[in-house]
């Protein structure tokens, strides 16, 4: 591609932080009207040139051009002046301030007599443009909105227009907090809007996506570009070969658990419902992988919540121990102040410590096993948590819970941001788990980690509406089941 003639252009780009080389001469265009892919392992350094591109982070070496013209400098101002929008996987909303309050955030012309009115006019239609029935007010505060629904948000206000264009919107990660049904919902608004020349980055580990709403692909490893071709040109094996990840070996005898290492009686019962009325209950045994399913928003992470709280304070089985992966890390799940090893071990304290005092050398050990075993990205387990890329910090999450002595673990949606090949690598970890007899209640919005559980249970308005065992799930059935309440 011509880089006078690309919307954007980045030649050259280099970035290094301390000791890590993150970015090693990238060059990178996108074209008017041309839907990107973007993709990677975690620590790649997508993120990095992205942000880089949004103006947020400065490069060492290397240009920026938009439309041709280069960039002496070049900031989040700047960038966005020109019609860079970015949604990072990391959500940017203040979670104190309403919906439109929001808006206007994004928007200093929306100012004035009444500009809380026209900025909640403005969001709404960008909401009901891309997400037909949201059910979000814009009068709500962020903080009292799921995780999906502040993405929801989060899209919806990128592209959003008042006095600046919106020529190319970075996607990172848009529908990892996103049902199914929603994010089909985005997905076509993007092929509508790239039709009509706005241009998309749409960086995923969701292959599927990628390959089926891509017109072109572009390939990270370890810093650098090591492919970049048109979409027609991938299939999904040679884009994980490309990557460097490894393939998927899921078949049913490696899915499940065998059925004679699991205890007979429950370690969890609980009512089906969160709203009032009873009707399907949640039974998971010991060594079983269970899933929770349907859209967003209906039930699933309250019904985590109640599990927890029911482990935890039920002396009725006191083998029962729990531990908890959030998937909306930044808030619920890491100790931004602490390090990764510290993040790690906090849920391990009691086995670390020797009389009164934490074992430091016993920390640190427990710390590099984990770092190895889930491969985490860092030099040092004593780094800052922070300085790990979002996929890395939600592998600490993992190890804390997997290295705990947790015979329960409640997963919410926690797969977000992670790539391809650690997905496949945290699956084995948890079947290995529950064979080894810890069990496992598991909400998910991709189809595809649903194959690893022994039973899913289905959503819908705050109650479960089915049970479906493995062998029968289905997207058309899950998608039923979602909208009808019948299987």
């Amino acid at each position: 591609m011509n880089s006078e003639t690309s919307l954007v252009s980045l030649d050259g780009v280099e970035k290094r932080f301390g000791a890590v080389q993150a970015l090693t001469g990238v060059s990178f265009q996108v074209a008017r009207g041309e839907c990107v892919g973007l993709v990677g392992h975690n620590g790649a350094g997508k993120s990095t040139l992205m942000n880089i591109l949004a103006g947020t982070i400065a490069p060492d070496h290397g240009t920026i051009a938009i439309n041709g013209a280069l960039q002496s400098a070049y900031s989040t101002g700047r960038a966005k002046a020109l019609g860079i929008r970015c949604v990072f996987q990391e959500l940017s909303l203040c979670p104190n301030l309403t919906v439109a309050e929001n808006a206007r955030v994004f928007h200093p012309a929306l100012r004035g007599w009444n500009w809380r009115k026209r900025a909640g006019d403005l969001i709404r239609a960008k909401l009901d443009d891309i997400f037909p029935g949201h059910g979000i007010d814009v009068t709500d505060h962020i903080s009292d909105l799921t995780i999906g629904r502040r993405q929801m948000v989060e899209i919806a206000r990128a592209f959003t227009i008042t006095d600046d264009p919106a020529d190319l919107v970075i996607l990172d990660e848009p529908t990892s907090s996103l049902d199914a049904h929603t994010a089909g919902q985005l997905l076509t608004f993007v092929r509508r809007v790239i039709a009509q020349g706005t241009s998309c980055i749409f960086i995923s580990h969701i292959l599927g996506e990628v390959l089926s709403n891509s017109d072109r692909i572009a390939v990270m490893r370890d810093g650098t570009l090591v492919a970049n071709a048109p979409a027609s040109d991938f299939t999904r094996d040679r884009l994980i070969e490309t990557m460097g990840g490894v393939h998927s070996a899921l078949d049913d005898t490696q899915a499940v658990n065998a059925e004679m290492s699991r205890s007979e009686h429950p370690i969890v019962i609980q009512s089906g419902t969160v709203s009032g009325s009873t009707q399907l209950e949640l039974v998971a045994r010991r060594g079983e992988i269970i899933g929770l399913a349907g859209l967003a928003g209906h039930g699933q992470t309250d019904m985590l919540l109640a599990l927890f709280s029911k482990a935890s304070t039920d002396a009725s089985d006191a083998k029962t121990r729990v531990a908890y992966v959030p998937g909306d890390r930044q808030s619920d799940g890491i100790f931004k102040q602490w390090s990764i090893a510290e993040n790690i071990s906090v849920r391990s304290l009691s086995a670390l410590t020797k009389g009164a005092l934490l074992s430091l050398q016993d920390e640190a050990a427990l710390a590099a096993f984990w770092k190895d075993k889930i491969k985490i990205r860092t030099p040092d387990p004593n780094n800052p948590i922070l300085s790990l890329s979002g996929g890395n910090q939600q592998k600490a999450l993992f190890a804390r819970a997997l290295a705990s002595d947790a015979t329960l673990i409640l997963m919410d949606d926690p797969m977000r941001g992670v790539d391809y090949g650690t997905k496949l690598e945290v699956y084995d970890l948890i079947r290995e788990e529950a064979r080894l007899g810890k069990t496992f209640v598991w909400y998910t919005t991709e189809m595809d980690e649903l194959k690893n559980c022994d039973h899913v249970y289905v959503f819908r308005n705050g109650s479960i509406v089915a049970e479906l065992n493995r062998h029968v799930i289905s997207e058309e059935r899950l998608i039923e089941a979602s909208f009808a309440g019948a299987a």
